[in-house]
C-alpha cells in the first residue's frame, strides 16, 4: 500500500556536507558496449558519468538537476569489454543554482586485478524546482583539506574557464582570414574554393 502524506516536504538544509552526495556507481561493461574496435565506446561511458553527476547533484540539491556544461573529458586509457567501470562523484562546488561535480572513472580487469584511471571529467548541473526555474542548492560543508582543494580548484577553473572564453570570442571576431593563411602552411588542409 502507498504512503502518502499531505504535509510538505521539510526544508532544505542550510549546508550539506560532501559525505552526503558522494558515491560509486560500477557497471560491468558488456561486448554490446563496444565499438568495431573491440573497446567501449566514449558516448557509454559519458552517458554512464552524466548519470552519476546526476545522481550526486540531485541529492545534494534535493530536487532535479540538469546538465549544463562537461569540462575535461579527456579518455586516457581505452576500456575493455569485461571489466568493471566505476565512476566516483561527489559534488566538488556549489554555487546559488549551479554544482560541480567531479567525477573519476576507473576500470578494473576482475581477472588479474589491474585497476586503471581512464578519465576524471567535471559536469556542471543547476538545480530546477517543480515548475523547471533554477533553485537555490544547499551551501557545502568541506569535511577534509582534499575536500577544501577541490573546491578552490572548481573557482579556479571556472575563472580559467571564463577567461579562455573571453579570449577565444575576442580572437575569433579579430581574425582576419587574408592575414592568418599563412597558419595552413604546415597544417594538413588544402583550400578548395
Amino acid at each position: 500500500m502507498p504512503i502518502t502524506s499531505s504535509s510538505p516536504l521539510p526544508p532544505l538544509p542550510d549546508f550539506r556536507p560532501v559525505s552526503y552526495s558522494r558515491l560509486t556507481l560500477t557497471e560491468l561493461m558488456i561486448p554490446s558496449y563496444a565499438n568495431f574496435g573491440g573497446k567501449i565506446h566514449g558516448g557509454i561511458l559519458l552517458s554512464l558519468m552524466d548519470k552519476v553527476a546526476y545522481a550526486a547533484a540531485s541529492k545534494h540539491a534535493g530536487t532535479y538537476c540538469v546538465t549544463v556544461s562537461v569540462d575535461g573529458v579527456n579518455f586516457l586509457q581505452p576500456v575493455e569489454v569485461g571489466e568493471l567501470v566505476s565512476l566516483l562523484a561527489s559534488v566538488n562546488y556549489v554555487g546559488r543554482t549551479s554544482l560541480l561535480v567531479g567525477i573519476k572513472v576507473v576500470a578494473e580487469d576482475v581477472r588479474t586485478g589491474l585497476v586503471k584511471h581512464t578519465n576524471t571529467s567535471y559536469f556542471t548541473m543547476v538545480a530546477k524546482d517543480d515548475v523547471g526555474k533554477p533553485t537555490t542548492v544547499p551551501g557545502l560543508s568541506l569535511e577534509r583539506p582534499e575536500d577544501t582543494r577541490r573546491f578552490l580548484e572548481a573557482i579556479k577553473r571556472r575563472e580559467f574557464n571564463a577567461q579562455f572564453n573571453r579570449e577565444f570570442n575576442n580572437a575569433r571576431t579579430d581574425l582576419a582570414i587574408e592575414d592568418s593563411l599563412h597558419l595552413l602552411e604546415a597544417e594538413r588542409c588544402r583550400i578548395s574554393y
